[in-house]
């Protein structure tokens, strides 16, 4: 079996993976109490993580330059970046919402990257004067794992609406995502997500000003219960908070690797093309994107933004960051296009 045929295996085997994966997390979330579930589709997509690690290693070795040339490269480059950010996420979060949106993503880029693409964007090509430098590894590489970052926290603001459904939801915290609410025993077992999170030091709840449940006490000296929000039940106000939180962390992840990205792509634009910045269409929504998660930064930093509001503007980041790396090269015309369509 050579390197071309190794690699066309591993391709599909990435999406038969990807595949499982989404529909082990997506049974369950369906059916909680099954927690086997929830460990197979970590399994896969580990198993995914490691299968287009090899794909780009195989693939590097074939072409005998880092696999970031093209469209194919670059897509299964991003879904390898989504898995190892999955991975993060989930040990942070303890919480299985999150192989519940990444994985139909991933699933979707590497279905898109090996069943759709024409097979002669698929064939390592020689590279192009222009790409025959460092930069290239530098400069695709931050720039996607800045992608991956904004589209996995991104997706768990999404996740956040979808638990709130709606609901005013009212967190207390600091811009370093630290609440000061302490987690309550599930009365829903339906949103029940294990483990649950190590509980609050009282002197947190005193510099924050507000009473814990263990020592809130009614007029007459008794412990007075803790207040559930109208609407939404505790436990679920606790995933909300976790989401909120790894979503904002991601973000602030993916943030500098965008900005160190973009710089980079100004050096290398001024080598290759002799000018820093060109407006070209990949530039001008890479500038667009930048501000649109700079935006959100700033309003939780200093505006104190948490919950709904800024969640809504991650999930409006979400759409721009794909346009950003695949609309504009796919439709339109410029230095970075791909010229599939136009």
């Amino acid at each position: 079996m050579d390197l071309t045929q190794l690699q066309s295996l591993l391709n599909n085997g990435a999406f038969a993976i990807g595949l499982g994966a989404m529909l082990l997390y997506w049974a369950g979330a369906a059916f909680p109490q099954v927690k086997l579930l929830g460990e197979l589709g970590l399994a896969g997509m580990i198993g995914i993580n490691l299968t287009i690690a090899a794909l780009l290693v195989a693939r590097w070795i074939d072409a005998g330059y880092f696999p970031l040339s093209n469209l194919y490269e670059s897509l299964f480059f991003l879904a390898w970046g989504i898995t190892t950010l999955h991975l993060v996420a989930l040990y942070w979060s303890r919480s299985r919402w999150v192989g519940v949106m990444t994985t139909p993503v991933v699933t979707g880029i590497v279905a898109f990257a090996a069943l759709v693409l024409p097979e002669d964007m698929q064939v390592a090509q020689p590279l192009v004067p222009a790409l025959q430098s460092n930069w290239l590894m530098m400069h695709v590489t931050v720039m996607l794992l800045s992608y991956a970052a904004l589209l996995v926290g991104s997706l768990l603001s999404v996740s956040f609406l979808i638990v709130t459904r709606g609901q005013a939801v009212q967190l207390k915290g600091n811009s370093l995502g630290l609440q000061f609410r302490a987690p309550q025993r599930s009365t829903h077992p339906e949103w029940a997500e294990d483990p649950t999170p190590a509980p609050i030091s009282e002197l947190a709840y005193a510099t924050a000003g507000i009473p814990s449940s263990s020592s809130a006490t009614s007029s007459l000296g008794e412990p007075t219960p803790p207040l559930e929000p109208a609407g939404i039940p505790l436990q679920r106000l606790t995933l909300a908070e976790i989401l909120d939180n790894i979503s904002y962390r991601l973000i602030g992840l993916g943030f500098p690797l965008l900005t160190i990205g973009i710089i980079a792509g100004a050096v290398w634009a001024n080598e290759a093309w002799g000018t820093y910045w060109s407006w070209d269409p990949k530039e001008t929504w890479a500038l667009i994107t930048w501000l649109v998660f700079a935006a959100y930064l700033h309003a939780r930093i200093t505006k104190g933004w948490q919950g709904r509001r800024p969640a809504l503007l991650a999930s409006f980041g979400f759409v721009v960051v794909w346009v950003c790396y695949l609309g504009v090269n796919l439709l339109g015309k410029g230095l970075h296009s791909y010229g599939w369509f136009f």
